[in-house]
């Protein structure tokens, strides 16, 4: 009887003990998983290094860590610091008008076709008038302070993520080929060497495909639209930039950062360089990402956009910043496996 119950008594003890691990782990699921696109995108980099540094894993592990956080954890510090920044002098700068009278629209606003009169005089009378401006300002306040509250929220745990994703990827990078060896193991006991070969490839494939994608846009876009701004004149070029990287990520996000500079050059009087970048706006900055995220993520799965949006916003609403990421990896991830599946059947 004792022999009969054995194995039932094993498999529920390594369950009960896998259950216990998550539970521990839950609140770093986030960065780890984070970690591991971070680490399977960039491990044929990270083997290149490892036979120039002759084989020294902690030394070759060292320097990806300090890379990643040369170009991922400090521009997101960078940028959370000068939002933060700015919308303090934004906020001075805006009472200060108030108190002194002299906050009006901006001239072009009344010039905007059909609408624009109208806002224009609604505006003036509200900017005129203290009673009707607090009135509103009361009916905002608490959108805008949850607004305000949730991006910082979110931007501060994105800072905690990354860099705890960036620690991870160290041991990672390090003790990597262990880990794979010992992961291949297992997958061989489970489904079999034949499967466990193509299984892990469609991972390793569609994880670096839709990270390069990811990452390559956001990056090429962030460079263009630097270009743009700084023919352009417009100020803070480098929060821009950075802002458009980050904005990359998300579908149809972009736009949000070159209109907004479009209508400042607008509203400074500087017609010509406002319509030189709606103009490179359109065609280069979001012309990019027709182009470079195509080809950069046709080399692992060809992701639909309504995946990709589906994945970013439930990715952000799952795990936090680092979502951005993940959402869009792990569905590539589920339909690679999938299509890899129906096609052997």
């Amino acid at each position: 009887m004792r022999q009969r119950f054995q194995p039932f008594t094993r498999l529920a003890a390594v369950i009960l003990l896998v259950i216990g691990c998550l539970i521990v782990l839950r609140p770093f699921v986030a960065a780890i998983l984070f970690a591991c696109a971070i680490t399977i995108s960039s491990w044929p980099l990270y083997l290149r290094l490892l036979n120039k540094v002759k084989g020294r894993r902690s030394l070759a592990a060292a320097i990806m860590s300090v890379g990643l956080t040369l170009l991922i954890l400090v521009p997101l510090t960078l940028v959370t610091w000068n939002i933060a920044d700015n919308a303090a002098s934004f906020y001075d700068h805006f009472k200060a008008s108030l108190g002194s009278g002299t906050l009006a629209p901006p001239a072009w606003l009344r010039d905007l076709p059909l609408v624009g009169e109208m806002i224009d005089t609604y505006l003036r009378r509200l900017l005129g008038s203290r009673e009707e401006l607090l009135n509103v300002a009361k009916n905002l306040l608490e959108p805008a302070r949850h607004l305000l509250l949730g991006g910082g929220v979110l931007l501060g745990s994105g800072v905690a993520q990354v860099s705890l994703a960036v620690f991870v990827s160290f041991f990672l990078y390090r003790d990597g080929v262990t880990m794979l060896s010992s992961l291949g193991r297992a997958m061989d006991k489970l489904i079999g060497a034949e499967q466990a070969t193509s299984v892990s490839d469609t991972i390793s494939r569609t994880v670096r495909g839709v990270m390069y994608g990811l990452l390559g846009t956001a990056l090429a876009q962030s460079v263009v639209a630097a270009v743009g701004f700084l023919i352009a004149g417009v100020p803070a070029v480098a929060l821009l930039s950075v802002a458009t990287f980050l904005f990359s990520l998300i579908p149809v996000g972009p736009p949000i950062i070159w209109i907004g500079a479009t209508i400042w050059l607008f509203d400074h009087g500087q017609t010509g360089w406002a319509i030189f970048m709606a103009v490179w706006g359109v065609l280069l900055i979001s012309g990019v990402d027709n182009v470079v995220k195509p080809l950069l993520i046709s080399r692992g799965s060809s992701l639909p956009f309504i995946l990709v949006l589906l994945g970013v916003m439930g990715g952000v609403l799952a795990f936090g910043f680092v979502g951005l990421f993940i959402g869009p990896t792990l569905l590539a991830v589920g339909m690679g496996l999938l299509r890899n599946y129906t096609a052997q059947v």
